[in-house]
């Protein structure tokens, strides 16, 4: 059972990777994937070693055929010869005799249940009777237990790595496009493993979804543990993107699990030199094991939470924050004039705001800016202002007397040992700082007669995850349902480690349905936007609230037909004031079809130097040259949205 408020790693099983142990009691791992020819060998054996020299600890090739496969052994070799033990992982798709293959030669072998047995994917709307979908359950055991029988002789162990882009068409049409289905496609492999005593086993589950992702490994690691199994995981966000967005979208996903104490190796995955996935990976890790072995927060789980199939928690609105509204951003400025020109040339951009469909050249800015006590001259209309309790005090008796501007959308922010002034200060909004605690029967009724308060929840706590859930649990327990939002406070001078943290810590309490708003704080030396961003850019990755365009592209590897980063940055030129559409850009077609189904538009390379363009799942033009596919994608793009208005 997770325990919601204290760190601790899940219990599993260990495994042996070549060198490398993994599970039990050993250290998270990190690694990374070749984006090299598998067929190359020296150019593989360079990237892999610039992979182990940035800490990697796993290094997977992809592996499409005999011919790769087989050429595993000289890579292998070439890296034994520079003096690495590090463990080569082969990636599989589509053809089972190169997973039998691989295994001859390296470590550790992935396997894809989607595509191994049934790799003719169609996402054809098909019926499956009893004895129909039996038969299909008898044809993987008799396909996948010899594979595991190689490995039992070569000491080779195998990761079960589900990818939502390409589950199979018998399981998507028993169980639909659901987390449960992810997880049966995933179940079904780890049965057959149990019944042929095969431990040497890891599993992955991944989406471009974040809420996907999380919590089908929430489901996984459910159903293993009612059925006796304790295998080790891998965790990742399958085509995350690239740059501040990868990252974030990436520590949101792989942080909310990892503080859950769940995965015993992550990769990062990001459209970039696979180098470079390896510190952002390394950070996540080390920082979420920051919270082991601190003091104990005592929290009481609600028993009307469900941390399996979590919903929003249920709120009365206060102004635009809570209720059905998306979350909320706060931001503190520290000079409330500099906070002027910051914004002088930007468009407010609320929850309220309609999207007007043509393309934004704005960027999103936050609901609320805390001032404290330094009013700017010249307050933007629809800008929230949050102040000092006393401050907006007299802002009010300045109205009165006719001395002062008044407080229109200015609203007043109370510390917890102020609860006695809430009642005597008029306010459609106020907010109130609480942290977990704080005796229940000194706030429970300031509260319930107060729903227009929203609780700014704050911790100090190393593992401040748990603190801000006890309190939110101790919320719902006691019946309230003023809006909640959370603030996190850092003292940093690095945007990267600053975005990653904040990701992380927020990750679970997103995905938990517990987040009515987003405040992040900083003493350090990062600017004011980019804090800003980094709220927005983390409520976008947890598909709470959309404010750009979101790309689902994938890292590439040997399988990338084109060059990925040069058209990943053509795309986003042509298409970033787009808000709110996902486009998805795929080196091949492994899990490109797949992934359209969380895409607006898709751009999967087909074949070399060949294209083919997506509308969601289905193939609306195939085989283009490269050289005019970024420009067709724009047409289709166009054409659609002046077609639909």
């Amino acid at each position: 059972m997770i325990d919601l408020f204290n760190y601790h790693r899940r219990a599993t099983t260990e495994v042996r990777v070549g060198a490398l142990n993994m599970g039990g009691d050993n250290p998270v791992r990190v690694q990374s994937m070749t984006t090299t020819d598998t067929n190359d060998t020296k150019a593989c054996v360079a990237q892999a070693e610039r992979i182990i020299k940035a800490g990697g600890e796993l290094v997977r090739l992809t592996t499409q055929g005999v011919r790769e496969a087989e050429n595993l052994q000289n890579i292998k070799a070439g890296i034994r010869a520079k003096g690495y033990d590090t463990p080569l992982v082969a990636d599989v798709h589509f053809n089972p005799k190169v997973a039998d293959v691989a295994a001859c030669h390296v470590e550790k072998v992935r396997i894809n249940p989607g595509n191994y047995v049934d790799p003719a994917r169609k996402f054809v709307k098909m019926e499956y009777t009893d004895e129909e979908y039996a038969h299909e359950l008898q044809k993987i055991e008799a396909r996948f237990v010899p594979f595991l029988n190689i490995c039992k002789a070569n000491h080779t162990a195998i990761r079960i790595g589900v990818n939502h882009g390409s589950l199979s068409d018998r399981i998507r049409n028993r169980y639909g496009d659901t987390p449960e289905g992810i997880v049966e496609s995933c179940m079904e492999f780890l049965r057959v493993c149990k019944k042929e005593h095969f431990d040497d086993v890891v599993i992955s589950i991944k989406s471009s979804n974040t809420v996907v992702m999380v919590r089908s490994v929430r489901l996984l690691v459910e159903e293993m543990e009612r059925e006796g199994m304790r295998y080790p995981l891998h965790l990742g966000v399958t085509e995350a993107g690239e740059g501040e967005d990868g990252r974030i979208k990436s520590a949101v996903g792989i942080g909310s699990l990892l503080a859950d104490g769940i995965g015993d190796t992550i990769r990062v995955s990001l459209s970039e030199a696979p180098e470079d996935e390896i510190p952002v990976a390394r950070h996540l890790v080390d920082y979420i094991g920051t919270k082991a072995g601190q003091l104990v927060i005592p929290g009481e789980p609600f028993d009307g939470f469900d941390w399996l199939h979590p919903t929003r928690r249920e709120t009365t609105p206060a102004g635009n924050i809570g209720g059905e509204r998306p979350p909320v951003v706060i931001a503190t400025q520290k000079d409330a004039a500099e906070e002027g020109k910051a914004h002088s040339s930007r468009t407010h951009n609320n929850a309220d705001a309609p999207t007007s469909g043509k393309h934004r050249t704005d960027k999103p800015k936050a609901d609320y800016i805390y001032i404290g006590g330094n009013l700017p001259p010249n307050r933007e209309q629809n800008q929230g202002y949050i102040v000092d309790f006393q401050v907006y005090a007299q802002l009010q008796a300045d109205k009165k007397t006719g001395q002062g501007s008044g407080n229109e959308n200015v609203y007043p922010i109370f510390p917890v040992s102020a609860m006695p002034f809430i009642a005597m200060i008029k306010a459609d909004v106020k907010f109130l700082v609480l942290k977990f605690g704080t005796p229940v029967e000194e706030y429970t009724a300031c509260l319930r007669h107060h729903p227009e308060v929203v609780v700014v929840c704050t911790s100090n706590h190393q593992n401040r995850l748990g603190e801000q859930r006890a309190l939110a649990h101790e919320m719902m327990a006691a019946g309230l349902k003023n809006p909640l939002v959370f603030a996190q406070m850092y003292q940093l001078d690095d945007k990267a480690e600053f975005q990653l943290r904040a990701a992380a810590d927020m990750g679970a309490l997103m995905m938990d349905g517990l987040t009515d708003g987003v405040w992040l704080m900083n003493e350090g030396a990062i600017a004011f936007d980019d804090i800003e961003d980094t709220a927005f850019g983390i409520l976008q990755a947890a598909r709470l609230r959309t404010t750009k365009t979101e790309y689902i592209s994938c890292p590439g590897c040997g399988r990338t037909l084109y060059d990925l980063r040069e058209t990943i940055a053509k795309i986003k030129a042509a298409t970033q004031d787009l808000k709110g559409l996902k486009i998805g850009i795929m080196g091949c077609i492994v899990n490109g079809p797949g992934e359209m189904n969380d895409a607006d538009y898709g751009y999967v390379g087909a074949g070399p130097n060949k294209v083919s363009l997506y509308r969601k799942q289905i193939c609306v033009e195939r085989n283009i040259p490269e050289e005019q596919a970024v420009e067709k994608l724009l047409q289709l793009i166009n054409a659609d949205r002046s077609r639909n208005g």
